[in-house]
């Protein structure tokens, strides 16, 4: 196996940024949260372990990406953030989520506590589930949402002659001919 490790530079350059609004947006952080954003630092952080590959085929080692530092990330026009009118997370779960109700209540009841407690801020709302037959590629989302997720213990494709399908998608990575650019990040 093989373990990816960043140095303290690595981080440090990823995660630090000259831009006024980021700086200032550190400046207000109370100093237990300014220690937590400077643990970061550490190569030896519980916040950013190394990474270990169990084998020739993992993701990070088969598909090699560019990296993105936080400002790239921060910077991105295209990135979502909330705004009062759009401060909602909808989650669509399509399909049962388990051998029985309770199960699938259990998961969405675990997956919505944890948007809540990682989108501190956002409100989180569940929408009927949905049978895997319905499922289309376009959809009305409620006028407040941010984003919808949908979640499924499916797999689903396009196609019923696909056997595999693999990427990250956005809307915005549409390719003009119907065709999703997977390898576009959101």
């Amino acid at each position: 196996m093989q373990i990816v490790r960043h140095s303290e530079q690595t981080l440090k350059t990823a995660l630090i940024s000259k831009n006024p609004v980021l700086v200032s947006q550190y400046e207000k952080l109370d100093a237990g949260e300014q220690r937590l954003m400077n643990e970061a630092f550490q190569p030896a952080s519980d916040l950013f372990g190394p990474i270990t590959l169990h084998s020739p085929s993992d993701w990070i080692t088969s598909h090699p990406e560019a990296p993105q530092v936080f400002e790239q990330f921060f910077s991105d026009p295209y990135r979502k953030t909330p705004s009062p009118d759009k401060c909602s997370i909808y989650i669509q779960s399509i399909g049962s989520l388990g051998n029985t109700r309770i199960i699938s209540e259990e998961y969405i009841k675990w997956l919505t506590g944890y948007c809540k407690a990682y989108f501190y801020g956002l409100r989180v709302k569940l929408l009927e589930p949905v049978p895997v037959s319905t499922t289309k590629c376009s959809f009305r989302k409620p006028e407040d949402a941010m984003c919808v997720v949908g979640i499924t213990v499916i797999d689903l494709y396009p196609r019923d002659s696909w056997n595999f399908v693999f990427g990250q998608a956005s809307a915005r990575c549409f390719t003009g001919q119907g065709k999703v650019d997977s390898r576009k990040r959101f």
